[in-house]
């Protein structure tokens, strides 16, 4: 079979950020207006006060200190409280385009590449900000490729997923190099109202270039395995769709957004995560001990110590299972493709490591990589 290698990898990271503190301080001074405005119904037992948050709380809960923003302003104004992006013509180009084609410009740099190297572009993430034209079509117009184009969504697996679409693509001939790109808006569907969830999410773009490579080119990655696994679940959920105008009566906005059952997802993901980990890595002949690094999806602090556990059998030390998500939080999708990005460069050649993503649906995804020379 052809050998295949992750080439290069970028990441966009927006400007502005929101530390744990100032998101507190805007949600805090939501649920003071809140109680207030309902103190009589509150008083009478109708409705319930709102409790308020903390930067202990948060940390503690997920790990989370900061996360980034394509707009800061809107979401710490209780008045708002969700990004406020200003539209624009079909003619311009959209911001996933943009935030997609940033991430993709420096991935095809860090592997010596050009889009002419480049015939197909994969757009896997968890929220699209249109159903169509694909935003994968439109980022392939952007960088000048010639080739094909679509858009994929399995939830925050989705990177994983399309990394096995890429591999097959390019094993099976219809490719010569693909980007894998992951541009994520999540703090456009969190619900920044909702007390167990208000901190959860940030915004970012990465992308992967995934191509064949031969004795000459032995730069990257190989992809020695992928593997995927779903199993429906409701734990995490979002109804936001084309058909909520036409439902009657109408959804709340709240009914809209993101929401999940946390302790549900952790005692249901983890167990499915580790042995998925641990039985894609039998199936390769290799024992999980023999993996350098980890690279997983970025939700939970715990919930990455006790995948990293499980499949170690000890405890794992910090580079072993690196974290992001202090200071990115869970940006979907991009999560382990971020972790993967920024703590790759210190592995010499033969080093294993395992990129897993996984989330709603249950969806989950495990590549198993080799550092080239």
């Amino acid at each position: 079979m052809k050998k295949i290698a992750i080439t290069g990898s970028g990441l966009f990271t927006p400007a502005e950020s929101i530390s744990n503190d100032e998101l507190v301080a805007s949600f805090n001074a939501y649920v003071e207006q809140h109680n207030a405005t309902h103190a009589a119904e509150i008083a009478s037992g109708q409705r319930e006060a709102l409790a308020p948050s903390s930067s202990e709380f948060i940390f503690k809960a997920s790990g989370i200190q900061s996360r980034y923003t394509v707009n800061k302003s809107g979401v710490l104004d209780i008045g708002v409280m969700r990004p406020q992006i200003a539209p624009r013509a079909d003619g311009e180009p959209s911001l996933m385009c943009e935030m997609g084609v940033a991430a993709a410009r420096e991935a095809l740099h860090r592997a010596g590449r050009s889009v002419a190297d480049v015939n197909a572009v994969i757009v896997a993430c968890s929220n699209l900000q249109r159903p169509y034209p694909a935003i994968a079509v439109e980022i392939q117009s952007a960088l000048g490729i010639r080739g094909w184009a679509y858009d994929m969504n399995v939830a925050c697996a989705s990177a994983t997923f399309g990394i096995q679409a890429a591999v097959d693509a390019l094993r099976q001939g219809s490719a010569r190099g693909v980007l894998v790109i992951s541009p994520e808006i999540c703090t456009g569907h969190l619900n920044f109202r909702n007390r167990d969830c208000h901190f959860i999410f940030g915004d970012a773009a990465t992308a992967l270039l995934v191509e064949s490579v031969d004795a000459q080119n032995t730069t990257g990655f190989e992809v020695l395995g992928t593997r995927l696994q779903t199993q429906f679940s409701n734990n995490i959920r979002n109804n936001f769709g084309f058909l909520n105008a036409s439902e009657a009566p109408s959804r709340t906005w709240d009914d809209l957004l993101f929401r999940q059952e946390g302790r549900k997802v952790f005692k249901e993901v983890v167990p499915l995560v580790s042995e998925l980990i641990v039985s894609h890595l039998a199936e390769l002949g290799m024992q999980p001990h023999a993996v350098r690094r980890f690279w997983l999806h970025q939700a939970n602090l715990s919930m990455n110590q006790l995948i990293a556990r499980k499949v170690l059998g000890r405890e794992p030390d910090a580079m072993e299972a690196p974290v992001i998500l202090n200071e990115y939080a869970n940006t979907s999708s991009a999560g382990s493709v971020i972790a993967f990005h920024k703590y790759h460069q210190d592995l010499k050649a033969g080093d294993l490591g395992v990129l897993c993503a996984f989330g709603a649906g249950y969806s989950a995804g495990s590549v198993v990589l080799r550092k080239l020379s």
